[in-house]
């Protein structure tokens, strides 16, 4: 995704910071890869005693003993895969059983309404899961313009990530062929869930 602006911004409060890193590094994990240096920045995070801290830890622990080409190869059969993949990690896909439906619909029209174009390098279809938690990184932090608030930014969640990313990442803990990725479906299961009840929250 890319901004159709730049704009100062002031400084988010540190919950709102990681919350935006997590999309973030979510966003990155499911889009290509971790390479050798990534892998080491994981292996050396640490978690808290909370379920969400617990998945950091998680994923931390399987950075350690993943290799970058092993990461590859996973990364290829789980979501790219030569004649199909084990996951299709598209909204369309989650919630109609068919690619490009109207869910894809929805998310474009909402993406115009916010200022958030798809990146000119990108071919995938703006509702991969990659993309829609890189779009709630950049709502949160302002990347695509000002910083939005927690309506539209629940808004955007409720629409576009709370009905069918939940189960992605079940699914994702659950593949045959995950290793490394098994702890990054916990750590995007137990987010959303921590996201969730935030939002529900402050409704």
């Amino acid at each position: 995704m890319s901004p159709n602006g730049d704009h100062g911004v002031p400084a988010l409060p540190d919950e709102e910071v990681l919350r935006a890193q997590t999309y973030a590094l979510l966003a990155r994990l499911l889009a290509r890869p971790a390479d050798g240096g990534m892998l080491s920045a994981l292996a050396s995070m640490e978690g808290d005693q909370t379920p969400l801290g617990a998945a950091f830890s998680a994923l931390a622990a399987a950075a350690r003993t993943a290799g970058p080409q092993t990461v590859a190869d996973e990364h290829m059969v789980l979501f790219i895969g030569v004649g199909g993949s084990e996951l299709t990690p598209y909204a369309s896909y989650y919630l109609s059983g068919f690619l490009n439906e109207k869910p894809l619909a929805e998310l474009r029209d909402d993406m115009a309404r916010l200022g958030i174009a798809r990146a000119d390098d990108v071919r995938d279809p703006e509702d991969h899961i990659a993309a829609l938690c890189e779009m709630m990184a950049g709502l949160i932090t302002g990347a695509f313009d000002a910083p939005v608030g927690l309506d539209l930014q629940r808004a955007f969640f409720d629409r576009h990530i709370a009905p069918w990313a939940p189960r992605f990442f079940a699914d994702l803990e659950t593949a045959p062929s995950a290793a490394f990725y098994r702890a990054v479906g916990t750590l995007g299961r137990r987010f959303l869930e921590v996201e969730g009840q935030a939002f529900a929250m402050a409704a």
